[in-house]
């Protein structure tokens, strides 16, 4: 039997795939194979929802805590659910014989294919054929069609397809699986049937409309039924296709009504050419492509697996005017119960800055929207300003549990709510960049000072004041590295509030010469003075500085060099060092090893004010020290080692963090993609290997490329401007797209070049880039 969607299956650089049946990787591939939009998130279960499969049906932004400890993403009813029975055998991959089976994920055009062919107990064959996709033109649509054709005789078919209201969210440590809604109405209409649901602390509502026809013989039915028989010929191909709508109701509207407008809208689609729903979603994706496609010429198993990387971030970004963020584990999981960390601004956030800067938008705005509650928790802490919780959700409060496994499988009290702070000032951080790649000066002006300038009241209130030593210290933290506990002057934590304070300092007297009205509104809003102002500044200046050694190695906390020096002695088979045996995390807190290198971060985001000697030098020290127990490390090293001059290294981590997910390189990506890791997977080629650098004095680029690559292309928002580059270690192409006339510097190879206009520009190198000597472990 031919494949039907054969067509979807030969975009070879675009698709990833299994080929055969494994049940024990399902929950694997529901993850890889996921689909969404950035409103909806739809976990790869196979339709007839096998033993033991993980559906997962997520709206962006919906949490629910009633039934839990702490708010959790909702896994709501599932529509991919269509199942067979032929003389009481279930076709499927649990009940028949798989004689054969491909699954397909085609990235390029968000599609889910599959053909299977089966054998039931009489020894007669079948041919089962799917595709489906979460619309990315239509957000709230989602589609899918099934061929089905006995190959050996006729056969009675029992067709069976509803809403699945049976699913539950994942068990986590200390409590079993959980369901955070329930049913409110159902009925049928035209062919079609509708359910809505609410979260059982009844703040969230959602209605579905579902209908489904079949096409057999020439012949095209509604199906007025969910449950039927149909009787289809030997070698005679019966299709059917569904038609699902989700859309979230609003809380000022009764649900009755709004499943009337719901309707109109879905009965549009559903009485629509499924080639043309199909057409339009594979339109809406060459679009998002477009924007973000990276290129690496020479390398096709790399290229593949960055696409993958891209297209989980594709499928999870979003624009509701800040009602939701991204989860660490995004829409395809519910690791982390989808909860927001500073992931989402250091190291997803810059992929959409430079590719679809209206997603990051909505990502700060959802901080926004959110102040006012970190102006409680930092009130309710004793401190002023604006203090942004360590995990969050809908609410914008605190969402961290009590407690959670450890990296040695270990149940441990948490204290990041507590300690880990440097959120506060990630946060800010993300702001400025964002306006400095964007020059967005109306979300300054409405959203991003406010921001600014509270998280600067916080850092400045958080710092305590050594009247004997007459300096500030920020005392009892953890800093990104967790395997230390209540640690003093944390130097990325301390240095990254130096920054926050400076930067709203600056921001603050810009304000004031440039924009006196929004600076007048501003101050009387949030009760600002200049000698307030002026505080920051001196807290700034009089800030606990990290020692370092005479190799000008910055120490990562106070006492840390007197730490019980340790190593590895041996890596796995990723070069992922294997932490000595009997070592609990309490005890590792008395070493120097580290979770991963939180002095290293700190360089990378502050990469103005280190020479490449403290790079190298710091890189050196720390990375043999790293154990790469967080999916955000390997990303951030391999960065690191490329501006350390460490290509050899900066390979090694690049294929770890490139394969984190593709490879389930930590057991656990059935919880979901690893957000950070993707992008800093971006950022780890981007910045590091294309050699981009975002500077005050503007952008730079220095590229330093794997021998083997023979090229990097890819495009590049910059200044209200898409740039493409195309570089190698000799040579960077720069192709400005727009017509602006207003032009911008950029800093290629050393030397400050205009880029104005719509025209293509090449930079040749002339001298070598600064080389680190190699090392191993």
């Amino acid at each position: 039997m031919k494949e039907s969607y054969s067509r979807f299956m030969e975009d070879h650089l675009w698709i990833i795939k299994e080929t055969e049946w494994d049940k024990g990787i399902q929950a694997i591939r529901e993850t890889q194979f996921a689909l969404g939009n950035g409103y909806i998130g739809s976990r790869a279960v196979m339709e007839e929802i096998p033993y033991d499969a993980r559906p997962g049906t997520y709206i962006t932004g919906i949490y629910d805590k009633l039934t839990a400890q702490v708010s959790e993403m909702v896994n709501f009813p599932n529509p991919v659910n269509f199942k067979f029975t032929v003389t009481g055998e279930k076709i499927g991959v649990s009940a028949m014989e798989v004689l054969s089976h491909k699954r397909v994920l085609n990235m390029k055009k968000g599609l889910l294919l599959r053909n299977t062919r089966y054998r039931n107990s009489k020894g007669d064959r079948f041919d089962y054929q799917s595709l489906r996709f979460i619309s990315m033109h239509n957000k709230n649509i989602g589609a899918m069609q099934i061929v089905l054709t006995p190959l050996d005789k006729d056969y009675s078919v029992d067709v069976e397809t509803n809403i699945d209201t049976s699913v539950y969210n994942a068990g986590s440590v200390t409590e079993g699986r959980k369901k955070h809604f329930r049913v409110r109405e159902l009925g049928q209409k035209s062919n079609a049937g509708y359910l809505s649901v609410e979260t059982f602390a009844k703040k969230y509502a959602l209605v579905y409309w579902s209908g489904f026809y079949y096409e057999y013989e020439g012949k095209k039915t509604y199906a007025k039924d969910n449950i039927f028989r149909i009787r289809v010929k030997k070698r005679k191909p019966i299709v059917f296709t569904k038609i699902f709508y989700i859309e979230d109701v609003p809380a000022d509207k009764a649900i009755p009504k709004h499943r009337e407008a719901a309707f109109k809208k879905f009965y549009k689609a559903f009485h629509s050419k499924f080639d043309t729903l199909l057409n339009e979603h594979i339109q809406a994706w060459a679009k998002l492509w477009e924007a973000s496609d990276i290129v690496i010429k020479g390398v096709a198993n790399i290229l593949i697996n960055m696409r993958f990387n891209i297209y989980h971030m594709l499928i999870c970004g979003y624009f509701d005017n800040g009602v939701s963020s991204i989860g660490a584990r995004t829409l395809s999981g519910e690791g982390y119960r989808g909860h927001i960390f500073w992931d989402t601004e250091i190291f997803l956030l810059p992929f959409y800055v430079h590719t679809n800067p209206r997603v990051a938008r909505n990502m700060l705005l959802y901080r926004y929207k959110r102040l006012d509650q970190a102006r409680t928790i930092a009130k309710e802490a004793g401190y002023k300003g604006a203090m942004f919780p360590w995990e969050s959700a809908g609410s914008g409060f605190d969402d961290t549990p009590t407690w959670a496994k450890d990296i040695n499988g270990e149940i441990v009290k948490i204290f990041t709510n507590k300690m880990e702070q440097h959120i506060t000032s990630d946060i800010a951080f993300a702001v400025r960049s964002y306006y400095n790649a964007t020059d967005d000066e109306e979300f300054m002006k409405d959203y991003g000072c406010e921001i600014m300038f509270e998280t600067a009241r916080f850092c400045a209130s958080r710092a305590e004041y050594n009247k004997k030593k007459d300096i500030y210290e920020i005392n009892h933290v953890i800093g990104p590295d967790e395997f230390h506990i209540d640690v003093n002057n944390n130097a990325f934590t301390n240095t990254m509030a130096v920054w926050n304070l400076l930067a709203a300092y600056r921001i603050f007297n810009d304000l004031k010469k440039k924009s006196p009205k929004v600076y007048s509104s501003l101050k009387k809003k949030i009760h600002l003075k200049d000698s307030e102002v002026g505080h920051w500044k001196t807290v700034a200046a009089k800030m606990k500085k990290s020692n370092t050694n005479r190799k000008g190695v910055i120490e990562q906390f106070d006492g840390y060099f007197k730490l019980k020096k340790a190593g590895f002695k041996e890596v796995d088979e990723n070069g992922i060092p294997v932490l000595p045996k009997n070592l609990s995390t309490v005890d590792m807190g008395k070493t120097q090893l580290i979770k991963q290198p939180d002095v290293i971060i700190m360089l990378y985001l502050l990469s103005d004010f280190f020479t490449f000697e403290q790079v190298k030098e710091n890189y050196r020290f720390y990375m043999i020290k790293t154990a790469h127990k967080s999916s955000l490390s390997p990303a951030i090293s391999a960065l690191m080692a490329c501006r350390a001059g460490d290509i050899f290294r900066a390979y090694h981590f690049f294929n770890v963090t490139l394969r984190a997910d593709i490879s389930n390189l930590y057991g656990n990506t059935y919880e979901g993609a690893h957000a950070a890791s993707l992008g800093g997977t971006y950022q780890a080629l981007i910045f590091g290997f294309a050699g981009l650098k975002k500077s005050e004095k503007g952008l730079m680029v220095d590229p330093r490329l794997p021998r083997t690559w023979e090229k990097l292309v890819f495009p590049f928002h910059w200044k209200g401007q898409t740039l493409e580059f195309e570089v190698d270690n000799s040579e960077v192409k720069i192709k400005a797209k727009s017509r602006k006339k207003k032009g911008f510097n950029i800093i290629v190879f050393g030397k400050k070049q205009l880029i104005k206009g719509s025209k293509t520009y090449t930079f040749t190198r002339e001298t070598k880039p600064p080389v680190g000597k190699f090392f191993f472990y």
